[in-house]
């Protein structure tokens, strides 16, 4: 007999073992075992019965019935159980499923924050009950989250027939955020302005100041962004006149130094990273996309050289920081300061664990044998955690106001005196030093200009900026920020633009719906005092299912009433219009049933034309039928919607070779296609026409040995090159695809 260890990971198994040694047997429960069943009203799995909700669980499809059966035959043969899913709230919610799942009596619960002998030892040495209050939290968010999702998706989402599959309570939230900025922009009418400056033979620029004041710095907008990159600028003037006449007075006034001032500063370091700094970091510095971050990050931590990476906390423990202090005393001792700098998380952070910090700080990033993305997130974790507890950066800051006449004009310099923490993490600008100058020195204008310059518009939200803002509006938490991205993407609400994510047609007609119909549940604040609510369950504040009861019962039942009412209305308003009648059509006065897909040309609504032609995989394409658009779409079984003609298609640059086709000189393309159930990629012709008449033997298909045509014989490229770009072109099939 022997002890069972339960776990989340199967990543976790083999470090686990080597650390419990003899005796303990561990099992990975994979996740989740168990979900809502998909029966009763509106296939919640669950009743709302007054103040009680009634529960009906089920394993988590095949893959969940097979780990319960093994686990079951683990249990039997345990003489203690342990449980030691991961320490959040959800990985609380799965420990209680499998107590249920597997008829644990008394089983011991066990939280660790990094993977090390020492903590997972001490953890086991000190088990607790599984904590009820946070369980009642993570079944809260489950029923919740499914209340909304499948009542708000099949009542309200579903009616709206625009193509849109569903709405979520975090999901919703997050698109109007994206939403709200996309219609700035849109609304935005660009004003023009000029810039005026002047450079003197001292060797320095000043920026004109319309009275005679220096220009005010903003705060930065997170205590983690960086200084802000774009060029100075003057006071905006309006007019090409002043501007002129501004310019005038510059060059034909004498300049003088009006006064200098400068003194040192200090700046503190920056907490150590949470889940959402995280992401924000490796987005800014890696590209990386919110999940990618949490994927790489999870394989840090199940490996033993990180704590735990759902956090919203930016505390670390004591011992953490003695041990980085002592290294630092070794190898940076004038960076080690006489008092290390206190961080305070946010307000509505639960705090419940440290930071995102490496398990050993003497485990440099040169020394772990680690590579690739884990290496580049280690280094990012290590050198942030290390510099949250250096000295401060010191600075020397200059500023000189001169005066031409009755203008006034500013120059800021700023020098690094002592690097501090920006020895290991640094979010300054460069050093900008200005001459050493006495108030009332003549100067010499070397030029002066006024630069025409546009206001822009607000900018798009990239990955990272909109996890910052999810966590400063309250909008989900540390585990929820990755997959609500990753939805809206799978779900085409949001597409990316150079790095920015753009709601799409269907993400703005959604948002816009949901903003008339269920105008409450997409607003940022009215989600983040849900996440409250959900806080004070977990802190035991509060009845988890009176609160769910009530919260139906007061507002969700009579706003998603109210939301059916109203697409009633407007149903009945179209009904007759859901077919229509085309006298341009060859057989005038045939009538089209409309499909719930509008046009990717025109936005409009397109009709299903039937169709008996073989080619086709369905009973009927797509058409649209407005004046001076002809687009169609034809259906594809293997992705599952709707695609336009190749033809139609935009040109993708990325698929062109840099081989020229040997008949009509054009670049040769890469084709993804499948054939008996394999993907395989292809080279021909890029263009069209040629391909239906002179070019159509030009066919390239991929071997060992690279890529050979019956007619042609073997390109000149290397074989390994071509075959991975050929690799990337199905994978990016594939990504489409999904």
């Amino acid at each position: 007999m022997s002890n069972l260890l339960l776990i989340e990971s199967p990543g976790k198994l083999r470090k686990l073992a080597q650390i419990l040694g003899q005796g303990w047997v561990i099992k990975a429960s994979m996740g989740h075992v168990r979900e809502l069943a998909n029966d009763g009203e509106d296939s919640l799995g669950f009743d709302l019965n007054d103040d009680r909700i009634d529960c009906r669980y089920e394993p988590r499809g095949s893959r969940g019935q097979a780990v319960l059966a093994e686990l079951r035959q683990a249990v039997k043969q345990a003489d203690q159980v342990y449980i030691a899913t991961d320490p959040d709230r959800e990985g609380e919610t799965i420990g209680w499923h499998l107590q249920q799942a597997l008829n644990l009596k008394n089983p011991h619960r066990v939280t660790y924050r990094e993977i090390t002998a020492q903590s997972v030892k001490a953890a086991i040495a000190h088990p607790r009950k599984l904590d009820q209050s946070l369980i009642a939290a993570g079944r809260a968010r489950d029923c919740l989250d499914k209340l909304v999702g499948y009542k708000g998706s099949k009542h309200v989402v579903w009616k709206l027939n625009n193509g849109a599959k569903s709405m979520g309570r975090v999901q919703s939230a997050t698109l109007h955020l994206l939403c709200l900025r996309e219609r700035e922009i849109l609304a935005f009418k660009p004003q023009n302005y000029w810039s005026i400056w002047v450079e003197y033979q001292e060797g320095f620029k000043a920026f004109y100041r319309s009275a005679g004041k220096p220009k005010a710095v903003h705060a930065k907008e997170h205590e983690d962004a960086p200084e802000d990159p774009k060029a100075p600028e003057s006071d905006k003037v309006t007019s090409q006149i002043e501007a002129d006449r501004i310019v005038a007075i510059a060059l034909a006034q004498a300049h003088e130094v009006f006064s200098v001032e400068g003194k040192k500063t200090q700046q503190s370091p920056p907490p150590p990273l949470m889940t959402s700094t995280l992401q924000q970091a490796a987005g800014q510095r890696f590209k990386f996309s919110p999940d990618k971050t949490m994927k790489v990050a999870q394989s840090l931590y199940e490996a033993g050289h990180i704590t735990y990476m759902r956090t919203d906390s930016v505390t670390l423990a004591e011992s953490f920081c003695e041990t980085v202090r002592e290294y630092l005393r070794q190898h940076d001792p004038e960076n080690l300061p006489t008092k290390s700098t206190t961080h305070k998380s946010r307000a509505n952070s639960q705090d419940a664990h440290e930071a995102i910090r490496p398990t050993d700080i003497n485990r440099s990033p040169d020394e772990l044998n680690v590579s690739g993305d884990d290496a580049k997130l280690y280094k990012l974790i290590w050198n942030r955690a290390i510099a949250s507890l250096c000295a401060p950066v010191e600075l020397q800051k200059t500023r000189i106001m001169t005066r031409a006449g009755e203008t006034h004009w500013e120059a800021r310099g700023q020098v690094v005196t002592f690097p501090g923490y920006t020895k290991y993490w640094n979010n300054l600008s460069a050093d900008n030093q200005l001459p050493l100058l006495q108030r009332g020195l003549t100067l010499t204008l070397k030029t002066a200009q006024a630069d025409a310059k546009q206001t822009q518009p607000p900018p798009r939200y990239s990955e990272p900026k909109l996890v910052q803002l999810m966590e400063r509006k309250g909008i989900g938490r540390p585990s929820t920020y990755a997959p609500t991205v990753k939805t809206l993407r799978e779900r085409e609400y949001v597409a990316s633009l150079k790095d920015k994510l753009q709601p799409t047609a269907l993400g703005l007609d959604l948002d816009s719906a949901l903003e008339k119909l269920l105008p409450d549940l997409i607003q940022p604040d009215f989600t983040a005092k849900m996440e409250a609510d959900l806080d004070r369950i977990a802190d035991g504040n509060q009845n988890w299912e009176q609160y769910l009861t009530h919260w139906h019962r007061d507002y969700f039942e009579p706003a998603i009433a109210s939301a059916i009412k109203q697409i009633g209305t407007t149903v009945i308003a179209t009904t007759n219009t859901t077919k229509r009648t085309f006298s341009s059509t060859p057989t005038s006065g045939q009538t089209y049933e409309l499909s719930r897909f509008n046009c990717p040309k025109c936005q409009q609504k397109m009709s299903k034309i039937p169709s008996k032609s073989a080619k086709l995989k369905a009973k009927h394409f797509l058409k649209c039928m407005t004046t001076d658009c002809d687009c169609v779409m034809f259906w594809n079984p293997t992705a599952k919607k709707y695609e336009l003609p190749y033809a139609s298609r935009p040109i993708d640059p990325q698929n062109f070779t840099d081989h020229p086709c040997p008949v009509c000189g054009a670049l040769l393309e890469r084709y993804g296609y499948v054939k008996e159930g394999k993907e395989k990629v292809m080279l021909r012709c890029s263009i069209l026409n040629n391909r239906r008449e002179k070019c159509k033997d030009v066919a390239y298909f991929e071997t060992q040995d690279g890529f050979w045509s019956p007619k042609f014989g073997t390109i000149g490229t290397p074989s390994n090159q071509m075959k991975t770009k050929g690799k990337e072109v199905v994978e990016k099939k594939k990504r489409k695809n999904l």
